[in-house]
């Protein structure tokens, strides 16, 4: 006829009789009188704060639990933060829940989601939490980078560096991250025909960064391959209509032009182009040897012209300094002299005549 129940002092004990809730059982010993009805008494513990049981909207409306458990409805645009003796513990969706809070500090913050975009003072510490990702979509936008934010598929905003969180049930929330420092495109091994015929390898590079966060993600899904295509193809369009010898001349004009080009189509994309640069350009095998020997010949060329000049040159100083000295018989006297002195500088004289009369000439110079 009669059960003893002992309940601790962090204990508490619900007592149901026929299944129906019909009170609490503070910490003691206690005797239950189990012969009127099925008694059943459920001892739990507080130290566990939330409690859970099937019963439990008719034990909350039986106002049992007044002065010893919090309790919270969430409707379904609430939302509640459990803080456990002071730390973070769960996110609560919609639905009944009792906490004990005479054994534990449990503070309970109750939140609504009408705006999808989840701010707290401490979201690091509740993204932390496992139970956050179930009702939160969480993402950190990383340093020198930009999010593209869309709630719905509508544009909602640009996001710094940072973390943050959206209500899953609130909105679709999407966020893309881009990259704001500066980055290249390789385009390489474009084989392109001259207009004169000549098929060329070239390699070239460009150097851009992110200009308008939201064109760059609204126009196109990948806009990396969209400069590349772009690129490519302003490339082709300007080497396509350019002889060889032109090409070639004026590779800085073709650059300039390039860089127009791909800056105007880039723009629409949302970047900005710094630089554009060919880096190589590769002839065909036997066009090479071919611009070889054409070289070489306009080299040997040019060598002999510059030859040819300066032996003109000396001729014709030659000439001007015999005219000079013809027309001036005592510069001439001179001339004679200073050969006759670097003659006698040298230690030794010899003299060998042959012709009459050139030794009495040759005795009146010296």
């Amino acid at each position: 006829m009669f059960k003893k129940i002992n309940v601790r002092s962090y204990e508490v004990g619900l007592r149901f009789r026929d299944g129906e809730f019909t009170g609490l059982i503070k910490p003691g010993k206690h005797f239950i009188v189990t012969g009127f009805g099925n008694v059943r008494v459920r001892v739990v513990s507080k130290r566990e704060p939330q409690l859970i049981d099937d019963q439990l909207d008719v034990i909350v409306k039986s106002g049992a639990l007044q002065g010893h458990a919090e309790v919270v409805d969430l409707k379904d645009h609430q939302r509640a933060l459990v803080w456990i003796d002071g730390r973070f513990d769960r996110v609560l969706g919609p639905g009944l829940y009792v906490y004990w809070n005479d054994v534990r500090d449990v503070r309970i913050e109750t939140v609504t989601i009408e705006n999808a975009r989840f701010e707290h003072k401490s979201l690091a510490a509740i993204a932390r939490s496992n139970d956050a990702a179930r009702l939160l979509d969480i993402c950190t936008i990383n340093r020198d980078h930009i999010g593209v934010l869309f709630l719905d598929g509508r544009f909602a905003g640009e996001l710094g560096p940072g973390l943050y969180a959206f209500w899953r049930e609130a909105a679709d929330a999407l966020v893309v991250e881009l990259d704001l420092r500066e980055s290249q495109v390789d385009i390489s091994g474009q084989e392109i025909m001259t207009a004169d015929k000549v098929t060329l390898r070239m390699n070239a590079i460009i150097t851009y960064a992110i200009k308008d966060a939201r064109r760059a993600v609204s126009r196109s899904t990948d806009v990396r391959q969209s400069l590349y295509r772009e690129a490519q193809l302003a490339l082709r369009g300007a080497v396509g209509v350019r002889d060889l010898d032109a090409f070639l001349a004026g590779k800085d004009d073709l650059t300039e032009e390039l860089q127009q080009s791909i800056r105007d189509a880039a723009e629409a994309l949302g970047l900005d182009v710094r630089s554009v640069g060919i880096r190589d350009v590769i002839l065909p095998g036997d066009m090479k040897d071919l611009m070889n020997k054409v070289t070489e010949a306009k080299k040997a060329a040019e060598a002999n012209l510059i030859a040819r000049c300066e032996e003109t040159a000396a001729i014709r100083s030659q000439a001007n300094t015999a005219k000079l000295l013809a027309d001036n018989p005592t510069l001439m006297r001179l001339r004679e002299l200073e050969v006759l002195q670097t003659i006698a500088t040298s230690g030794n004289l010899n003299i060998v005549l042959g012709e009459k009369g050139l030794a009495d000439r040759v005795m009146n110079l010296l």
